[in-house]
């Protein structure tokens, strides 16, 4: 009985339970600082004569590729879609071309196609490559191609379609990969990144642009490319810009990367949403083998930035202050760390606990309940029902119970009747009234009396527990319960009494 009071007690006790998962919010908070654009762009410098005036020397606007990487490792390591980088990794002769006909038209301006293609034919171009990533603070950081896997040339789909970034960094942000072979269909998934439908939305500001978008949907397949290589089918929303991607589980660990999305057969070609595909972790973990790469390398604003986040969801709004500023000291500026920084700031109003005071209620409840049922147990455990004293004498006839009658003199006086077989013991007399009677203090005792409570029988039976006698009952409700039974009764006789 104590022993299931007290696991009761354990259960509904608050804080005794295991820490709560981190929320879906949460979980993508931390995920996002470690999520940057990147940028390949191709610039060029034309030399042109045009028929109206002598050579010209133009800048036309740049080609560039806008796509979404990430930081495997705090020490600078960005991974990334091939195709996102190709056009400065790996120009290709329409690009250049394309540079050099811009450069043509805003030199010479309006000209007849046979003069345009003159122009064009003697004009000379320089190229210039670069690449670069922008975190949401708007430092944009170039870098270097470390390692490449070209898209399958001629197809949309791709063979590995990966490559590897590298920039002169310490304690960045980074995201940890999880383990894509152990991924269900239905299983939740999170793609981050940069679509390009937000990136020139004109009614955005510039800061807007460059904050990593999330969109939701859950594993839908497992498929392989025309290599015949897995990839991950999901229905969670993608457009040109998410490229390259992180697709984050719930767990917050990186299930693979977003490389190719469907798109509509004809001149528009619109994508096709709910069908996009994910290159899984597996493949990103053998890509980026002999790099140098420390995947468990520790990233110090991962730890302020993570125990930020915990300790704000928990309701510690001050510690979750402070973790936000050393995040903040080590890498500046960025959005969500500088909104969360206003927000543990300016905390919203606490609710009112109602789980807390519902578990203490719980608590206080289940307390009550234990006394009330230990007290009626200790109250209970020795008395027995008119019906049980029965069957304990049909069960040793030859040896039934002792029943003892220890109403006090006055009550018994009044009495006409006894229950049969009962021996009448006043309570003060109890010591030399049983040791006169001689019974064997190996049989069971049963006592009863007159008193609502059976305050007198109880009082007896301790005594008689003291005097030896192992086995003590009290008859619950006494004489009354008894009569009321319809089990035998007998007249008193003078000699009833002991």
């Amino acid at each position: 009985m104590r022993t299931w009071i007290a696991s009761a007690l354990f259960l509904a006790v608050p804080g005794v339970a295991a820490a709560p998962a981190p929320s879906v919010q949460e979980i993508l908070l931390r995920a996002k600082p470690a999520v940057a654009l990147v940028v390949s762009e191709v610039a060029a410098e034309v030399i042109v004569a045009c028929p109206s005036g002598g050579r010209q020397r133009v800048t036309p606007p740049p080609f560039r590729e806008t796509g979404t990487g990430w930081f495997i490792s705090p020490s600078g390591w960005v991974i990334t879609n091939g195709h996102v980088v190709s056009p400065a990794h790996q120009p290709k002769q329409d690009i250049t071309r394309q540079l050099l006909e811009s450069g043509v038209r805003q030199a010479c301006g309006d000209v007849s196609d046979r003069v345009f293609s003159a122009a064009v034919e003697r004009a000379k171009v320089k190229i210039e490559r670069s690449i670069w990533v922008v975190l949401s603070n708007g430092l944009r950081l170039l870098v270097t191609v470390a390692k490449y896997s070209s898209p399958a040339a001629g197809e949309r789909m791709s063979g590995r379609d990966l490559a590897l970034l590298k920039l002169e960094a310490a304690d960045m942000p980074a995201l940890k990969l999880g383990d894509s072979s152990s991924a269900k269909i239905g299983d939740k998934i999170h793609i981050l990144g940069f679509p390009g439908v937000v990136l020139s939305h004109e009614l955005l500001n510039a800061s807007a642009r460059v904050e990593a978008s999330v969109t939701n949907g859950a594993i839908s397949g497992f498929k392989q490319d025309i290599f015949n290589q897995p990839v991950i089918q999901t229905d969670a929303p993608a457009s040109w810009g998410n490229s390259g991607g992180p697709a984050v589980g719930s767990r917050g660990e990186v299930l693979g990367v977003l490389t190719f999305v469907p798109l509509e057969s004809g001149d528009e070609g619109t994508i096709v949403q709910g069908f996009n595909f994910v290159i899984p972790s597996a493949a990103v973990r053998e890509f980026v083998k002999g790099t140098g790469i420390d995947l468990e390398e520790v990233s110090r604003f991962n730890a302020a930035w993570h125990a930020g986040l915990e300790d704000f969801f928990a309701g510690s709004y001050e510690r979750a202050e402070k973790h936000f500023a050393e995040a903040n000291r080590l890498l500046p500026d960025l959005t969500d760390v500088r909104r969360m920084m206003a927000e543990a700031k300016n905390p919203p109003p606490r609710p009112c606990p109602w789980k807390q005071i519902a578990a203490v209620a719980v608590v206080v409840g289940l307390a009550v309940i234990g006394v009330l049922v230990m007290l009626r147990w200790r109250r209970n455990r020795y008395r027995i029902r008119p019906a049980e004293v029965m069957q304990l004498i049909a069960a040793s006839p030859e040896s039934p119970p002792i029943i003892l009658d220890v109403r006090d003199a006055a009550t018994f006086a009044q009495s006409p009747v006894k229950i049969q077989d009962a021996h009448h013991v006043l309570p003060e007399d109890l010591k030399t009234g049983i040791r006169d009677l001689d019974f064997d203090t190996n049989r069971t005792v049963v006592a009863y009396c007159a008193r609502p409570d059976e305050a007198t029988s109880a009082q007896v039976a301790l005594q008689l527990r003291e005097l030896g006698y192992r086995d003590v009952r009290i008859l619950k409700g006494g004489l009354s319960s008894w009569a009321n039974a319809g089990l035998p009764l007998e007249a008193k006789t003078a000699a009833t009494s002991a």
